[in-house]
């Protein structure tokens, strides 16, 4: 009596294979749109970018236009220059992580990265593109304190006009007319953390709801 030889097609045996390679494809279909979009966010062009990672300019147009099907070893330099973790270019999702993650958001021409909840002392995480150069003072109550995490920094600060390197920082009363912005020579990433005078005494001593969060004074 002949025996039956069953076979199990290849395309059922994993399921979770099959999404899995879904979800793959879908992420490598937005690597082109996330490029354009972090390196217009840093203000870089296409011939900066190649001078600063060693990969044609051909080679990154190809990127941004999908037709190179991105990889490691082209997306690894990118990533260090553009100053994001690879998972931002690759739109890797999110795994089950207790800490709250903030989303950047992009605001006159900044990618700013809230780092703390809205009310009281605020912080943010600030990149500013190498086109920023040109200087609008501005004036608010409050103060504040910066430090640049890379690239360089110029501050206009009352009549001074400084620049600051990596590991250097400021403080100063915001009620001084400031502004603070790019060198000309690259983006710059700054850690601004902020105050308003008599904030939470002013909360308390009335014994009132907090007000609204402010908005960022820079943006």
């Amino acid at each position: 009596m002949g025996g039956v030889t069953t076979t199990r097609s290849p395309r059922s045996a994993d399921p979770a294979g099959r999404d899995g390679g879904s979800a793959v494809a879908q992420a490598l279909e937005g690597v082109p749109a996330r490029l354009r979009r972090v390196r217009g966010q840093r203000g870089f062009t296409l011939t900066q970018v190649a001078e600063l990672t060693g990969l044609s300019k051909s080679t990154l147009s190809r990127l941004e236009t999908g037709q190179r099907r991105p990889s490691l070893e082209l997306l690894l330099p990118l990533a260090q220059v553009y100053r994001v973790p690879i998972d931002d270019l690759v739109g890797a999702p999110d795994v089950a992580d207790p800490r709250i993650r903030l989303k950047p958001r992009r605001l006159n021409g900044r990618t700013v990265l809230p780092l703390t909840r809205p009310g009281g002392v605020q912080a943010w995480k600030i990149i500013v593109p190498v086109s920023q150069t040109t200087p609008n003072p501005r004036t608010h109550d409050g103060f504040e304190w910066l430090y640049v995490l890379s690239g360089r920094m110029r501050l206009v600060l009352g009549d001074q006009d400084l620049v600051l390197g990596v590991g250097e920082a400021a403080e100063f009363d915001t009620r001084v007319p400031h502004w603070f912005g790019g060198t000309g020579d690259g983006p710059a990433e700054v850690l601004s953390i902020f105050g308003r005078p008599g904030e939470r005494m002013q909360v308390r001593a009335a014994g009132r709801d907090a007000p609204e969060p402010h908005q960022d004074p820079h943006l």
